[in-house]
């Protein structure tokens, strides 16, 4: 499907496509019924950890990926960006940003957290640096490492991210409706980001 391979997905990680297609019985991800966004990550997580439950962290990452990108197609919040590099910000390889010219937001995509936090965290130092008003989150499907890294956040211990978001929780339900609500666009012509767009 043209959309699938339209997210980012790079000669190297077409097995995540087949793998990603493989998932729910023959559906594409434009006819799975789902109550939530939550319940949509649900039915692909669960459904990716039995059909591969020794599959290696990268490919872990690279269906969990799959799987927001798709959801954030289905509830409409598009275009955006995947594996996107921001002008002014150098060296830097954001898992998806979401592009208003008030107001970027950027989506960090990881399973689990251990100490990658930080390396969100920096990444949304970067970009609220040159976008001061940018929306940083990091989205996880670990809770216990969810809730401590949003306490690091109220101690201030944190200081790019907004929040990291429990995709297993009603969190993400709340991330999906406020990114609604919000107008993103494609980047100017001299590109603000620039990567695969999804629109």
């Amino acid at each position: 499907m043209g959309v699938l391979k339209a997210c980012g997905i790079s000669k190297s990680k077409t097995k995540t496509v087949t793998i990603f297609e493989s998932l729910l019985s023959g559906e594409t991800f434009l006819d799975v019924v789902y109550d939530s966004p939550k319940d949509y990550i649900k039915k692909y997580w669960e459904s990716f950890k039995v059909a591969h439950p020794k599959s290696t962290p990268s490919v872990n990452g690279n269906v969990f990926e799959m799987i927001i990108y798709t959801l954030l197609y289905r509830e409409g919040i598009k275009p955006f960006y995947t594996q996107a590099k921001v002008t002014y910000v150098p060296n830097i390889v954001y898992d998806a940003i979401l592009y208003n010219q008030s107001q970027p937001v950027s989506l960090s995509l990881k399973t689990s957290l251990r100490e990658r936090y930080k390396q969100a965290d920096l990444e949304a130092v970067a970009l609220k640096y040159v976008h001061r008003r940018s929306k940083c989150y990091l989205l996880t499907i670990s809770p216990e490492e969810a809730a401590s890294a949003n306490e690091k956040i109220k101690k201030g211990d944190i200081i790019g991210l907004d929040a990291v978001i429990d995709c297993t929780t009603s969190q993400i339900d709340d991330l999906i409706a406020d990114l609604k609500n919000v107008t993103f666009e494609e980047a100017e012509s001299k590109p603000a980001v620039i990567g695969n767009i999804i629109k």
